[in-house]
């Protein structure tokens, strides 16, 4: 693919705007000026390409981790901050867009993953994965005591819904705080969930996603998966 082409579905610009940039000289290989016709993977490497002397971008399939706070919602635009105010700008323009696998709502924080390839993003978030999702809970009030075995017993329903959940894991952390995961995506699920066993949920933090941990990924931040971190996922 020609470079020019690549970068502008990175997110660098329009054809035309980074065809300016090959022309001031600030698209580079081992500090040399690069020509607008070169070509990723056969003349250049995408990891020897920099811009303004940064790095590019990661490249076209890969999955970043963020550790999203609360109130920053999962879109490109909303009356709230949005999650892409915490990435690179140029994220949102790529082609296709690094988008959100799965959402999380604006009172959640957490582990939250992107990716610009459509069928990984369609593999994490399919209901067939039976991907487990990991939250550390913190409640309103000390847990009833039967909480678990109901969650466990995949007989619960939420309010409203005549279809019953699937069996959900729950350990508990503190007479208020608990680890609990699940492996579907219902509407607010974990809120709703507790709110069936008379409690409320005050604070929801997604710590995992399948084999996939947050870690101590500081609150803000992200960081690109490795390949080997791709299959964790699935671990």
């Amino acid at each position: 693919m020609k470079l020019g082409k690549y970068l502008a579905r990175l997110g660098y610009g329009s054809r035309r705007e980074v065809e300016e940039l090959f022309r001031q000289k600030r698209i580079r290989s081992n500090s040399e000026p690069l020509a607008f016709n070169d070509e990723v993977g056969k003349d250049v490497d995408h990891e020897d390409v920099s811009v303004d002397s940064e790095v590019l971008d990661a490249p076209p399939d890969s999955v970043v981790m963020l550790n999203k706070p609360t109130g920053f919602a999962c879109s490109t635009v909303d009356v709230h901050p949005v999650v892409y105010d915490l990435l690179p700008a140029r994220f949102a323009r790529r082609t296709p867009i690094m988008a959100p696998i799965g959402r999380l709502d604006l009172d959640t924080s957490g582990l939250l993953l992107f990716t610009d390839n459509g069928s990984l993003n369609h593999r994490i978030t399919s209901p067939r994965s039976h991907l487990e999702k990991t939250y550390i809970v913190t409640l309103s009030e000390p847990l009833r005591g039967d909480a678990g075995d109901l969650f466990a017993s995949g007989e619960l329903k939420l309010s409203g819904e005549s279809e019953k959940l699937r069996a959900a894991s729950l350990e508990v952390i503190t007479p208020t705080q608990v680890r609990v995961a699940i492996s579907q995506g219902r509407y607010h699920q974990v809120r709703r969930m507790f709110a069936a066993v008379g409690n409320h949920v005050t604070s929801l933090h997604r710590a995992a996603i399948g084999g996939m941990q947050l870690g101590e990924l500081p609150t803000g931040s992200w960081r690109v998966l490795s390949a080997g971190e791709q299959q964790d996922i699935f671990a």
